[in-house]
């Protein structure tokens, strides 16, 4: 007598598997802080050693926060572009144990960013 298999509905290889190396820790911060320039940013390092930059404009705010942000649950990384009349902003925080490979999504987002042509005296 022959018993068909039942279907588990699940199949994977060993290969799939195997376990990953994943990138832990929080790495070098300077990935993320060599993106900006003293012409479009201020840099401010407080009395705790937290990292504040923003924009002249005022509408970005990057903040590291090597122990904490004071007043957030293990807040390490806060990252915030202010909204318009019409338009909401948003804002993203990662732990004290982000890695620093943020830089990316940083990058992205300085990336999207552009010059706001301002009308001259004449016009």
């Amino acid at each position: 007598m022959t018993v068909a298999p039942v279907d588990s509905g699940f199949s994977t290889t060993v290969e799939a598997l195997r376990l990953r190396e994943w990138q832990l820790g929080p790495g070098q911060p300077a990935l993320v802080m060599d993106q900006f320039s003293t012409e479009d940013f201020h840099l401010i390092v407080d009395d705790r050693a937290d990292v504040h930059v923003s924009s002249k404009d005022g509408r970005f705010y990057l903040g590291w926060f090597p122990l904490g942000r004071p007043g957030a649950d293990g807040e390490g990384w806060k990252i915030a572009v202010s909204g318009t009349a019409k338009v909401c902003g948003y804002h993203l925080s990662f732990d004290t144990e982000t890695p620093a490979d943020i830089a990316a999504a940083v990058a992205r987002v300085l990336q999207t960013s552009r010059r706001v042509r301002q009308p001259s005296a004449h016009e």
